[in-house]
């Protein structure tokens, strides 16, 4: 195992990646509970939208661990379950879910190809080291925000948009426990105190009313969502799959959802990267091929088996920090998803409250990352301001990174540069400027 993983030569663990695994499932569980109640609103059946989230999370989260040996679980993402069920099911669509499952399936082939292609790669490797940096820090404010607005702490204000939540709630009460637990312990340097401050934090919240309580047992399996893409439309002769070049419009989706897709992980890998000690002073990705072409197999997968796109989560830089070094962490986390697509109602003890703590401490060590940026030259500080601002106003990886990538284009070309951007970030710049025209 330490052979196969690399564990001591990571200078890591097996006690750290158990820790690391546990750390990242109960930061990402939630999805457990979200994603099928999402689905259920598109017409997948609850059961059968709860199996495919749990195995398909369990399986790429698996051979990501296996193939690119690095502590990065992935799950269905949420945004893009949100347009399944939103814009592509409830929408101006309107169409079935497994048509809708067919375009995440067809967009995961597309990208899957690019990978192939090296194109992904290069995209990454065109980006500038600034942006890179840029990148991580954003989605660590972009963490912060998610921990603190799930806990409570920071509320919707009509009048200036945000506010600070009531802080005498049993909500934020229980979140300002967990930031308390996490970050003394991480003063202490304590191992797995992101893991204990969220076990501290759902025992605290019980007695609070916050920690929900199972109130039934669900064991039974429901797989009649795997091969959505390749099954008959109810009422029809057509496969779902063929509905999708039957209506070309809906091939403008699966571009939206590539862009989302591709750029999203490409933050997701350097945050996650620069937590577990494979990202260099360069901000380039160590091995990075075997990562993207399992992210890309990933969300046709999630499109296969009735989950939605499943794509890497930003929460594993929470067992990174842990921790977690190997992929020996993605098989703990995968074992978990496992069991849980039997005993779901366990993981929905764990509030947003409980992972509070844990958001907000990785949120900080993320944030150190700003001394690398050279802001004294507005060519490449602006762009990262852009991207580091964007990530968390906008709630989303993609949108940020969109910023950064036309700024950076349009200054570069003001100031005579242009020949200094490197052609792909051109493409890019111009594929993120059709996205959000398009949207």
């Amino acid at each position: 195992m330490d052979s196969f993983f690399k564990i001591s030569e990571r200078k890591s663990t097996i006690g750290n990646e158990i820790i690391g695994g546990l750390t990242t499932f109960l930061a990402m569980a939630y999805i457990i509970a979200v994603n099928p109640n999402m689905l259920v609103v598109a017409g997948v059946p609850f059961d059968a939208a709860l199996t495919a989230t749990c195995f398909g999370a369990a399986i790429m989260t698996i051979a990501m661990g296996l193939i690119a040996n690095r502590p990065i679980a992935l799950a269905s993402g949420m945004g893009i379950n949100a347009i399944v069920a939103y814009t592509l099911c409830l929408g101006g669509a309107a169409v079935d879910w497994r048509v809708a499952m067919a375009i995440v399936f067809l967009e995961g082939i597309v990208i899957l190809i690019l990978v192939a292609c090296g194109l992904r790669k290069a995209v990454m490797d065109a980006i500038p080291v600034s942006l890179r940096h840029a990148i991580g820090i954003g989605i660590g404010l972009f963490i912060a925000f998610i921990g603190l607005k799930g806990g409570g702490i920071i509320v919707a204000n009509e009048s200036t948009i945000l506010g600070l939540g009531d802080l005498s709630a049993p909500v934020a009460i229980v979140s300002l426990i967990a930031i308390a637990v996490a970050v003394v312990l991480q003063v202490l340097n304590v191992k797995g105190g992101l893991l204990i401050s969220i076990i501290v934090a759902t025992i605290a919240g019980i007695p609070l009313g916050v920690t929900p309580l199972p109130s039934s047992w669900s064991f039974g399996l429901d797989f009649s969502a795997f091969a959505a893409p390749f099954q008959t439309i109810p009422g029809t002769d057509t496969m779902a799959i063929a509905q999708v070049f039957l209506q070309p419009a809906l091939l403008l989706f699966v571009f939206s959802l590539l862009m989302s897709d591709f750029f999203d992980t490409m933050g997701t890998v350097v945050a996650v990267g620069e937590q577990a000690d494979f990202v260099d002073e360069n901000g380039d990705v160590k091995d990075i091929q075997p990562i993207l072409m399992v992210d890309s197999a990933a969300a046709a997968v999630g499109g296969f088996v009735g989950a939605s796109s499943v794509t890497s989560f930003v929460e594993s830089t929470s067992g990174a920090a842990a921790g977690a070094r190997t992929g020996l962490s993605n098989l703990v986390v995968g074992i978990l998803f496992v069991i849980f697509a039997f005993a779901s109602p366990i993981i929905g003890m764990v509030s947003s409250s409980a992972t509070c703590g844990a958001l907000v401490v990785v949120g900080y060590l993320m944030l150190s990352d700003v001394i690398n940026i050279d802001w004294t030259r507005i060519e490449f500080a602006f762009p990262a301001f852009a991207t580091i601002m964007g990530i968390p106003m906008t709630y989303s990886i993609t949108n940020g990174i969109g910023f950064g990538f036309i700024s950076y284009c349009v200054i570069m070309l003001a100031t005579g540069k242009a020949r200094e951007v490197k052609p792909l970030m051109w493409v890019a710049a111009i594929a993120f400027l059709a996205m959000f025209i398009l949207s």
